[in-house]
């Protein structure tokens, strides 16, 4: 199963800080400073950092900058 898919039960499987970093194509330690300025919603699970698919979909879309039309 891969990080983004739904198991048999329904449970959307949660994404890792390694696999955030390499979908994103960026350093682990760049998705480590989001996580530290709380700039990406994240869920500690004990000592673990995780994010779910639709938390990064939501996040991407905030970084969208628009086209400007020079008229």
């Amino acid at each position: 199963m891969t990080a983004m898919q739904t198991s048999d039960d329904g449970v959307t499987s949660l994404i890792d800080i390694a696999t955030l970093a390499q979908q994103l194509d960026v350093s682990e330690r760049y998705v480590r400073r989001l996580v530290e300025e709380r700039r990406i919603a994240f869920h500690k699970i004990g000592k673990f950092v995780r994010f779910h698919p639709d938390d990064v979909a939501e996040w991407i879309a905030t970084k969208r900058i628009e086209q400007q039309h020079l008229d």
